[in-house]
């Protein structure tokens, strides 16, 4: 499998036990959130290419990404279809609203902290389809390890196009988001989604 130890190293704790069990319960639903997510990665690229025109480290990074994003939500569609589940809409987690709600409204400041956010998602993206893959059925868990290289250089390019862009050592800042993601995948939540915390009734 592929090596995630950068991931684990940049995320402040693992995904909890908890949320696991929650995940195997509800198939239908981790499968249709992972859809959303894989959709919505694809539009947060497109959507930072036509506001950063004059960053071309950021368009050949984030283009190649969106393209991967896309064709991921294309193969989960798929897997969702085999298995004669419905993609249907879903009202999205507290998680990327919560992370987005503390970036800095300055440029080039937001700028960075929109990428640095886009880190978080996707390290956590990775560390959840490696913690997920020894559980859930053959299929599943191998497309989940599939998914872990791409996962994890999405990190990095996010993480590497933050410091590119910023005017001073983004790791304060890192560290910061870090505190906050973790208190979002820890903390109780009452439904279930790819990024929730922990089950309200565990």
């Amino acid at each position: 499998m592929q090596d995630i130890s950068a991931v684990q190293a940049f995320l402040a704790c693992p995904t909890p036990d908890a949320w696991i069990g929650w995940a195997l319960s509800h198939e239908h639903l981790l499968l249709v959130d992972h859809a959303h997510c894989e959709k919505k990665a694809a539009s947060t690229a497109l959507n930072l290419m036509f506001r950063y025109v004059d960053r071309p480290e950021l368009l050949d990074a984030l283009s190649q990404l969106a393209r991967e994003e896309l064709l991921h939500f294309e193969q989960v569609l798929g897997l969702l279809r085999k298995r004669g589940l419905p993609y249907i809409h879903l009202s999205p987690s507290r998680y990327a609203s919560s992370l987005r709600s503390h970036m800095r409204s300055s440029e080039p400041e937001r700028l960075v902290d929109v990428l640095i956010i886009g880190a978080f998602i996707e390290a956590r993206s990775c560390e959840r389809f490696a913690a997920l893959a020894p559980h859930v059925d053959e299929e599943l868990g191998r497309y989940y390890r599939f998914l872990l290289k791409s996962e994890s250089r999405h990190f990095e390019d996010y993480l590497r196009l933050a410091q590119l862009y910023a005017e001073a050592d983004i790791q304060p800042r890192v560290a910061e988001f870090a505190d906050i993601e973790a208190q979002l995948i820890t903390a109780a939540d009452s439904e279930f989604r790819f990024h929730s915390g922990v089950p309200a009734t565990a």
